[in-house]
């Protein structure tokens, strides 16, 4: 890795820094690093873009029939010391889990996450950098349809609406969540909203805002923006004709627990958070009428080390299992969900087979569950039980260049 705290505080984010060194030492660097003030920002709304033709949930023409081959797409570092090129591009056998390399997405930089237009015809990624962006890329001939300025530091996750007519991103660095319009192509359009998180004050042991996730929630109507540094997830009513943001609610967590990411449940009445910082997931009801989030109490992870930094959670289709993965000691919790969605009930913990799984996603069939894991450089993959939810692994794990973040579809 190159760069000290220089580094760490400009062009790395604490995030990314965690997961090469590791927490002890990387909280002796990061506590170095100061945090700008600022104000929302918002731009004259614009009109928006039309809908995209043909129907959301219809598969692009080359995508491979539900039997063969599925695509998985790889987010890495691409800055990073032994980093990929670019966002890699594989399949898996929906059958076996077996991966297969085919090649690179050239020309995007740090995609460390990821997402794909209902459509399942475009991908979009943030390129984690100083000086945020969020790149569209065209599948059917990987031809990058260019990128568009968050107007923030540090973007870390993105999210199409499930109108794929906006994308929602978070910019770890600057606190901050936008929102971009979608063309009926693909391609992004310039920044419509931006909103920076200045209150709360940081939480205990935070030096500002760090928003970690940006998604929208079940009733479709509104859009909550999970952060970090603040203890905070708050809603917001997302414009579906401008492409504005209108705060309408605010959550906090207890202090210090530093909020990481959020899971609906697909009963939509219920969430499940991940905090990162006190090693805690906890329980959340739903109001759809407000978009109001209540956060229950902090319960285990299961997990074995300290610190622990665990990472987010993944829930089977049908909402029985639940799966958190635990960053410090490299291990798969296992939860049953219960009272529809309501309760938690920790079943264990599995080996990850790799070291420090950044994210975990589950094939859309929900038959099998994916673990990028940032230190190893690998994609594990696991067979997922339909009737216990427990999980086995397929076979050796598939060496991807500092794996952060792997999308099945």
């Amino acid at each position: 890795m190159s760069g000290g705290t220089e580094g760490a505080c400009g062009s790395w984010s604490r995030r990314r820094f965690v997961g090469v060194l590791g927490g002890a030492a990387a909280a002796a660097v990061l506590a170095g690093c100061g945090d700008d003030g600022g104000t929302r920002e918002v731009r004259e709304p614009r009109e928006a873009a039309p809908p995209r033709q043909g129907s959301p949930s219809a598969p692009p023409s080359s995508s491979p029939s539900p039997s063969g081959p599925r695509p998985l797409y790889i987010g890495t570092y691409t800055s990073a010391e032994g980093g990929g090129k670019g966002v890699g591009v594989a399949s898996y056998d929906p059958s076996t889990g077996r991966i297969t390399g085919r090649g690179t997405i050239t020309g995007v930089p740090d995609p460390s996450y990821l997402a794909v237009h209902p459509d399942g015809g475009t991908l979009y990624a943030v390129d984690e950098r100083a000086k945020g962006s969020v790149t569209a890329v065209r599948l059917s001939d990987r031809k990058v349809l260019g990128s568009r300025a968050t107007g923030g530091a540090q973007p870390c996750h993105l999210s199409v609406h499930p109108g794929g007519r906006w994308l929602l991103s978070a910019d770890y660095g600057s606190g901050s969540v936008a929102v971009h319009p979608i063309a009926a192509s693909g391609a992004l359009g310039e920044r419509t909203d931006l909103v920076r998180h200045t209150s709360p004050a940081p939480g205990p042991g935070q030096q500002g805002p760090h928003a970690h996730q940006f998604i929208t929630a079940p009733d479709g109507g509104h859009v909550l923006a999970v952060d970090l540094g603040t203890d905070t997830v708050y809603s917001y009513r997302l414009d579906e004709r401008a492409g504005t943001l209108r705060e309408v609610a605010r959550a906090h967590t207890r202090p210090g627990a530093g909020p990481r990411h959020l899971t609906f449940h697909p009963g939509g009445r219920h969430a499940y958070l991940a905090n990162e910082a006190d090693d805690t997931v906890a329980v959340c009801a739903y109001d759809a009428s407000t978009g109001r989030l209540t956060i229950g109490a902090p319960q285990s992870t299961g997990a074995g080390a300290d610190p622990n930094y665990p990472a987010q959670v993944a829930l089977t289709p049908d909402g029985a299992y639940a799966y958190l993965a635990n960053r410090g000691d490299n291990t798969l919790a296992r939860y049953a969900v219960e009272a529809d969605g309501a309760r938690l009930r920790l079943l264990g913990t599995v080996p990850v087979e790799g070291d420090f799984p950044r994210q975990i996603a589950l094939s859309p069939d929900g038959g099998l569950l994916f673990a990028a894991n940032q230190r190893s450089g690998t994609v594990s993959v696991f067979e997922v039980d339909g009737g216990s939810g427990a999980l086995r692994l397929t076979g050796e794990p598939f060496a991807s260049p500092v794996a952060v973040c792997a999308l099945p579809l």
